[in-house]
């Protein structure tokens, strides 16, 4: 049977495929998708060098770049669109990685671990202290939405400047989230760093800390290059589809970029380690919430594309949905497959929404 590792490893193949595709020009859309598809595997391959080097550098040091690297390839993927001048593209890939965590990702864990095993547990007292911060992005994106929509005549300017002084404070917050966490209250967060070890010391004895700091930078400058690839082709690429902006920033892009996390988060759910699965997929939404929209949002002031946090209304209603829900059903510390059920279908009602509205037609 062919199992996610030797998935990723056959999925390389696409990294010389989409070259070709680019320098012989067979198409944008066949250079969109083998680059997407060649993004997979390179995630991937991130993720496992981060948490190996995080092995040898210690828990606390090893928190830190998990933290730092977790969403390594949506900012790179944003940042890249966002120099392009994609930016309602880069907006959407927030909403849409939010919510795919969220309901996508928690929804399968919830159910193929409760298919497997009758009720799951996770620590409540962490996934109420998510919530919290969840809560504080939600009122992050929807204040400047609000003052936009409840004034007349306001600048870009000023909007951006807003934006500015919300992604200064949650980047602060951030930081205070990763102290909480790792130091002041780490005990909350045991259960996660065990089952954390248990998974290192199956694969691992003693790991290479130059080897696979060779493999993180060799794959982040595959990823840059690949998410060019990617970027040139997705105005072309989207349009041959019959794709909207909307859609491809709310659903394609986030599933390429987190799809390296999606298979984690499903795998360690069916394990039964479900604190694991949630740390994975809430602790991705919260750190795309406090740290990637952010960094985005002062990435475009020295691009000088307006970049800010003044969301499409519908954008902030599927994110404000998604946080609500989530929030009540892991609030018990409890989980089965219906509830799982429950979210996926919340995704899918607002994927087919977004596939039909009309909103946002172009791309820039």
């Amino acid at each position: 049977m062919l199992n996610k590792n030797s998935l990723f490893l056959l999925l390389l193949i696409f990294i010389p495929v989409s070259l070709a595709a680019k320098f012989f020009h067979w198409g944008d859309l066949i250079v969109f998708i083998t680059a997407g598809l060649a993004i997979l595997p390179l995630a991937a391959w991130m993720g496992t060098a981060t948490e190996e080097i995080a092995v040898v550098v210690g828990p606390s040091l090893g928190g830190l770049l998990n933290a730092t690297f977790g969403n390594a390839t949506e900012l790179i993927i944003a940042i890249i669109a966002l120099q392009a001048g994609f930016v309602n593209v880069v907006k959407a890939s927030i909403t849409g990685s939010i919510i795919s965590n969220l309901l996508l990702v928690m929804g399968l864990s919830m159910l193929l671990g409760g298919v497997r095993y009758k009720e799951q547990t996770f620590q409540p007292v962490a996934a109420r202290m998510n919530a919290a911060a969840m809560n504080l992005a939600v009122i992050a994106i929807l204040v400047p939405t609000a003052v936009d929509a409840t004034s007349t005549g306001i600048g870009e300017e000023i909007l951006q400047n807003l934006s500015l002084a919300v992604a200064i404070i949650l980047i602060l917050v951030y930081a205070l989230t990763l102290l909480f966490s790792m130091k002041t209250h780490s005990y909350l967060y045991d259960v996660g760093v065990a089952d954390t070890e248990v998974l290192e010391s199956e694969t691992a004895n003693k790991p290479n800390l130059w080897l696979w700091s060779g493999v993180l930078l060799a794959c982040t400058l595959l990823v840059a290059l690949e998410s060019e690839l990617l970027v040139d082709a997705l105005e072309v690429a989207t349009s041959e589809l019959g794709l909207t902006a909307l859609f491809t920033g709310v659903i394609i892009v986030p599933i390429i970029g987190n799809a390296a996390e999606h298979a984690t988060a499903v795998t360690v759910a069916m394990k039964n380690k479900m604190d694991l699965s949630l740390s994975v997929a809430v602790g991705s939404s919260m750190q795309i919430a406090l740290f990637v929209a952010p960094v985005l949002v002062i990435a475009g002031y020295f691009f000088h594309q307006p970049m800010d946090l003044d969301f499409n209304p519908f954008e902030l209603v599927a994110v404000a949905v998604s946080v609500l829900i989530a929030n009540s059903i892991s609030s018990d510390g409890k989980s089965n497959w219906l509830e799982g059920v429950l979210l996926l279908a919340t995704y899918a009602v607002l994927g087919f929404a977004f596939y039909f509205h009309p909103i946002i037609d172009g791309i820039g």
